[in-house]
């Protein structure tokens, strides 16, 4: 399950960089949310969100398609979650 996770998140590294205007921001974040299940979470500043998600979330939706055709041919379902660095800080607090 290692080398698909690793190979999946250097897939979004990959794209990310190329997407963004500040990579040396942006975090991502890997949790294996059960047997064969991944939710990746990209965190970026908040103008980066807004160029990775695309005009009318078409980046993000074409990222997720591929990402998610990568997962299946191993067998696993992943996930992916787009977030500025304020959501990301809300939702921990709101957890905590």
């Amino acid at each position: 399950m290692q080398a698909v996770t690793d190979r999946l998140k250097n897939f979004l590294q990959f794209v990310a960089v190329k997407l963004i205007d500040n990579p040396a921001k942006a975090q991502l974040k890997v949790a294996e949310l059960g047997p064969k299940k991944l939710r990746f979470k990209l965190i970026l500043d908040r103008e980066d969100v807004a160029m990775l998600i695309g005009r009318n979330g078409f980046t993000a939706s074409a990222i997720r398609s591929v990402l998610k055709a990568a997962a299946e041919k191993e067998g696993v379902q992943v996930n992916l979650q787009i977030h500025s660095h304020e959501e990301e800080a809300e939702f921990i607090a709101r957890e905590a």
